[in-house]
């Protein structure tokens, strides 16, 4: 089948399932229901977003290694290489994701395949991993460089790891990121001195910041209380009157390499509010203290952050505003939960509040992947504080981000491109308000919107479907053992999440048919069929029992 008859045929398609919706909506009345209209328009937009997911693995994959299998660092100059703190943790674990949820085949094969390969051909040190040369077939570098198996280390249990565990729970990338873990002191319990020009020179309170969040959120999965001693033996270092890192650094960088050691710091301290109270007693006057003064030195007038600034005496480094404002912006929102900090929450609404009225198309770093955080960061405080401006700045600049993506998948061609498909899924779901389709189709549209007791949920498709819808749960209970959803760098958002003790009321208004189904059973999957050329509509009703 040659291109050009192909574009016709797609654009014949795309006009069919136009005419679908429009006939179904008049067929069954619906057109008059706001929600199931919203609805529909979500599913499109996720049927967009889950292909272009798809396309990205597909692009990708041709680039992959012959013999390893494993995807170089990027396809123009690091073609030759695989490394642990780009390849491995900003480009790999995303096609897992979305294999995860949208290419089982891909997941249970290839997917994994690589993962079994990386575990046996890159760990150097224990388990710890190093760059590795497909024409060497061997490692990169002679002879060891300890700072870059430190750094690859904690870049791929935060950046990768803890991602595909926050979703998938126990599995085993969750292993090898205990396994990492665990040989992490065989180099180092606290990072110092990491040098590297590929680094830039806050490498070190990166590579702090990086651990202090794997190791409280490990600490809650494993139930290991050794790794919240380390975590606290890493926050003390930095939790005193000489190393607090607006007292000690005169340049702190807020965007992506420095904003991680603010999200650490908070994140063991919310562990401690838990687990040990009377350390929590000892730092709040400390994180109080370096979240005040970044508020006081490191915002522009609409509350966004700046790339970097000297805390010591308040100039701006950079002022240029940090993508990733949303990842510190999540340490405020909690702390002020917390803590009754009404200060903290007050940064973040004004923040989001800014963000639609002037900053739609902001050139945050002038590549897809400053978008990609920006997005993210701003769909982990909207799950938290809904202001409606901030729903059309999300549905604005996806459109934005979207736009970077080539014909053949291909985002532009380095490790950033995973953040693409990452920023992408969790869009999506928050479109089907968590709902993911089990044996998914190219031309399925599955969209929902939150009521005020339940879902409006629509599936649409030109071919039929038959599969299962499963729902989401409190996964931060379920899978990670948290004792609150707290925002979070590198969580997946929960929107709509059933509880497995209670009933749900499912109507389908096409027939006018209604199934009391359970959550436990929503949960692992619900069985759907939708007819070729047929919108169903489905309204789902938490009940008392």
């Amino acid at each position: 089948m040659n291109r050009k008859f192909k574009c016709h045929l797609h654009a014949l398609k795309m006009v069919m399932m136009a005419t679908i919706l429009i006939s179904s909506l008049n067929l069954y009345g619906q057109e008059k229901d706001q929600e199931f209209s919203q609805s529909l328009e979500n599913g499109r937009l996720v049927n967009e977003g889950f292909n272009r997911c798809t396309n990205y693995v597909n692009a990708w994959m041709k680039y992959a290694d012959p013999k390893s299998g494993l995807i170089p660092r990027n396809i123009t100059d690091s073609k030759d290489f695989w490394n642990a703190w780009d390849a491995a943790a900003d480009n790999y674990p995303y096609m897992v994701l979305t294999s995860s949820i949208l290419m089982p085949d891909f997941f249970k094969g290839k997917a994994l395949e690589m993962l079994k390969t990386e575990q046996q051909i890159t760990p150097r040190i224990g388990k710890l991993p190093d760059t590795y040369s497909f024409s060497k077939e061997g490692f990169r570098n002679n002879p060891i460089d300890t700072s870059q198996i430190i750094f690859g280390s904690a870049e791929y249990m935060k950046d990768g790891l803890i991602p595909l565990t926050e979703w998938l729970g126990r599995s085993p990338w969750s292993d090898r990121m205990i396994e990492i873990l665990n040989d992490l002191p065989k180099l180092t319990k606290i990072a110092k001195n990491i040098q590297g020009d590929f680094y830039g020179n806050s490498a070190t309170v990166e590579v702090n910041g990086d651990l202090m969040q794997v190791l409280a959120r490990m600490y809650w999965f494993t139930g290991k209380r050794a790794y919240l001693d380390w975590a606290i033996e890493i926050a003390d270092n930095y939790l005193n009157e000489k190393n607090l890192p607006t007292v000690a650094l005169d340049h702190l960088r807020i965007r992506d390499h420095g904003c991680e050691i603010i999200s650490g710091l908070c994140e063991v301290y919310i562990a401690c509010s838990y687990a040990e109270p009377e350390k929590r007693k000892q730092w709040r006057p400390l994180i109080h203290s370096m979240l005040d003064r970044i508020l006081e030195v490191g915002r522009n007038e609409d509350g966004l952050f700046y790339d970097e600034v000297n805390p010591q005496n308040g100039k701006i480094l950079s002022k240029r505003l940090a993508d990733n404002f949303g990842y510190t912006l999540n340490a405020y929102w909690f702390i002020a939960q917390m803590d009754a900090t009404p200060i903290y929450r007050d940064a973040v609404i004004k923040a989001l509040s800014s963000l639609n009225e002037k900053y739609r198309n902001h050139n945050w770093e002038g590549n897809a992947d400053g978008y990609a955080d920006a997005i993210e960061g701003t769909l982990n405080l909207y799950n938290r504080e809904q202001i409606p401006s901030v729903k059309d700045w999300l549905d604005s600049e996806i459109k934005v981000l979207w736009k970077f993506q080539k014909a053949d998948g291909m985002i532009e061609g380095w490790h950033g491109d995973g953040n693409f498909a990452r920023t992408t899924i969790m869009y999506c779901l928050w479109k089907t308000q968590g709902i993911v389709p089990v044996d998914w189709q190219k031309d399925l549209n599955l969209g929902a919107i939150r009521t005020s007791n339940g879902l409006k949920i629509t599936l649409a498709t030109a071919t039929g479907w038959k599969g299962q819808l499963k729902f989401d749960e409190q996964r931060h209970k379920t899978k990670m053992n948290y004792p609150a959803d707290y925002p979070r760098i590198n969580q997946f958002q929960e929107w709509f999440t059933v509880d497995s003790n209670k009933k749900y009321s499912i109507k389908n208004m096409n027939s006018n048919k209604i199934s009391m189904v359970s959550g436990k059973k929503l949960s692992k999957g619900w069985r759907v069929e939708v007819k070729p050329g047929e919108v169903l509509y489905l309204e789902l009703i938490e009940t008392n029992r």
